[in-house]
């Protein structure tokens, strides 16, 4: 990563056998510098998987945290969670 640019991270949940109202994925965390640091430290810590995806960071990156992640953006994220799922389960 060239030196001017901010490390960026964010961070999502989805649980699929959540009751229906919360049942999408939800954006838990997002941060740049430090806090990106702190995200993929937990995550590590946690052995939660991690996917760099600079198209789809961008696109999650303006929305609020705790939300649930809008249906427009199912698609991308829905690829994501399933080449990490593949990755997890051989």
């Amino acid at each position: 990563m060239p030196k001017n640019r901010r490390l960026k991270a964010v961070a999502l949940r989805y649980h699929p056998d959540a009751p229906f109202f919360d049942s999408a994925p939800r954006l838990t965390a997002k941060g740049q510098g430090f806090l990106a640091d702190r995200i993929l430290e937990i995550a590590r810590t946690n052995s939660v998987p991690i996917e760099q995806n600079p198209d789809l960071l961008s696109l999650l990156e303006p929305l609020d945290v705790n939300r649930l992640i809008p249906q427009e953006l199912f698609q991308a994220v829905a690829i994501v969670l399933a080449a990490l799922y593949r990755a997890n389960h051989p």
